[in-house]
């Protein structure tokens, strides 16, 4: 019964169907993102996929291509955990220009100090007309600190991304609606449970944070609110002819402009 519960809980935890409702008090938002990345995972065309900050690779299967190379951080926890095929310093990825035709980063460029460098070496690594897929938090609570360094609007991230060369396709935003407070709600009681007797802290979570986010899910017949959500949800573009688009040169000198008068 006791490994059923566990074996429940483990196939909940990104991808959760309605059971999962039960056991994963963040079903509100990894629903919201899942669902957000599967439909933007169909526009992605190519053989090959860079999925950056892979962790357990939880979207693997949304992707048909036939080269899906995970990368983590350098790190002694990373090359334990064995998701990962490769590692990268944090700064440089090792790679040849043009090498991927798609890259997924989800989850993890508010855990980047240095974002510009970081979106140039993705932007590097695509291949003209390569698409990047990248979700990002908006409203949450602080998570694996000290690492946990910014938090993006969608007008913010567009910025860094046309900045740094892209062409943004589609914006999306998760949870536009009052689910958003219930699942920071469900956020807060799982983090002041945590030292709870761990019997205890399943049977709070299967109860009343279940019920927390029934009542979320509910809260989706009312009216939306754009200005308010959990995840962004986006998908640029390198562009085909980089060197001759408008819209990039005119970011660059733009942003060129604005540091040389800061």
């Amino acid at each position: 019964m006791i490994q059923a519960y566990r074996q429940l809980k483990a196939r909940n935890q990104f991808i959760p169907t309605w059971l999962g409702l039960l056991v994963n008090p963040y079903y509100i938002a990894r629903r919201g993102l899942y669902r957000g990345i599967a439909e933007l995972a169909k526009g992605l065309s190519g053989d090959s996929l860079l999925d950056l900050g892979c962790g357990s690779k939880p979207y693997r299967r949304l992707f048909a291509h036939s080269i899906y190379t995970g990368m983590e951080l350098d790190t002694e926890q990373n090359r334990a955990a064995g998701h990962a095929e490769l590692f990268y310093d944090g700064h440089s990825l090792p790679f040849n220009a043009a090498e991927y035709g798609n890259v997924l980063c989800n989850q993890v460029l508010e855990h980047v100090f240095n974002p510009d460098e970081f979106l140039a070496e993705i932007f590097r690594v695509l291949k003209p007309g390569g698409q990047l897929l990248l979700t990002v938090p908006f409203v949450w609570d602080e998570h694996e600190q000290p690492f946990d360094y910014a938090r993006y609007s969608s007008f913010g991230l567009q910025h860094l991304l046309r900045r740094a060369g892209f062409e943004v396709k589609t914006v999306r935003k998760s949870n536009q609606d009052l689910s958003t407070i219930f699942q920071l709600l469900n956020a807060y009681l799982y983090k002041v449970s945590q030292n709870w007797p761990s019997v205890l802290r399943e049977l709070f979570t299967v109860t009343f944070m279940a019920l927390i986010t029934l009542l979320g899910m509910a809260s989706k017949l009312l009216p939306d609110n754009p200005d308010l959500f959990l995840d962004l949800i986006v998908l640029a573009e390198k562009p085909d002819q980089t060197t001759t688009n408008p819209a990039v040169i005119a970011s660059t000198i733009t942003a060129t402009i604005a540091t040389r008068t800061e």
